[in-house]
């Protein structure tokens, strides 16, 4: 990613509002961050391809793609991007966006319509617990084997086994959801048929490299209406 000369903490503000959007660069720019604006999704994963960012404000309710799967494609991703905190913003009077935005990685909400001041607040506080706290772990125990989410490599008693692009795609979005559901559309990675069952087909190439018993997982489960889920020690 590209690095910028500019010590201020950058921030990311995601909002397909105009109004909010640039309220908020305007207000952030003026407390000493240095502030970039994306109005969709997409625009801010160009951005996220090309910058690192401190801390991404995000809102929920966008066109296209919303902020929750937004956020959990962020927590997919490997490294510093992964692992950049997350502020969502809820309409106010829906618990069940900002519940999901918190069980997906959001490090903190914040209801519409706020006072700016109170959104500072919360992204300093943000901030500093973010840098306070360890760094993430990096490896999951899977039994004899383990799994390295920053590489993207699998070990069995020590030695590598070989995955494919998808298949540590697939393994390291179920790792950053331990112990929760995951959909299948959210395990289509983009090497993946989307329309057929080729994450099916990972799965069980996958129970083949990691269970003892592949026809009775331990690990790599599945949850019937929903998708997999990881269990790892």
């Amino acid at each position: 990613m590209m690095a910028v000369d500019d010590d201020r903490r950058h921030l990311l503000v995601i909002d397909d509002d105009n109004r909010i959007r640039d309220l908020l660069k305007e207000y952030l720019t003026r407390k000493g961050f240095r502030v970039s604006t994306a109005a969709e999704a997409a625009g801010a994963r160009r951005l996220l391809s090309a910058l690192c960012f401190d801390l991404l404000i995000v809102d929920v309710m966008m066109p296209g793609e919303d902020g929750l799967s937004l956020t959990r494609w962020l927590r997919s991703l490997a490294g510093e991007a992964g692992a950049a905190p997350v502020l969502i913003l809820t309409a106010r009077g829906q618990p069940d966006d900002r519940i999901e935005g918190l069980r997906l990685g959001a490090d903190d909400y914040l209801a519409k319509p706020f006072d700016p001041e109170e959104l500072v607040l919360r992204v300093e506080a943000i901030l500093r617990r973010a840098a306070q706290a360890p760094p993430a772990a990096r490896q999951v125990k899977l039994g004899r084997c383990v799994f390295d989410t920053g590489r993207g490599e699998l070990y069995a008693d020590g030695a590598a086994v070989r995955l494919t692009e998808s298949e540590a795609h697939l393994l390291r979005v179920l790792a950053r959801a331990a112990h929760a559901a995951v959909d299948r559309l959210d395990l289509v990675g983009a090497n993946t048929d989307a329309g057929g069952r080729a994450v099916d087909i990972q799965v069980t190439r996958l129970r083949r490299k990691i269970e003892a018993d592949p026809a009775n997982p331990r690990y790599l489960r599945t949850v019937r209406g929903r998708g997999y889920m990881l269990t790892p020690d």
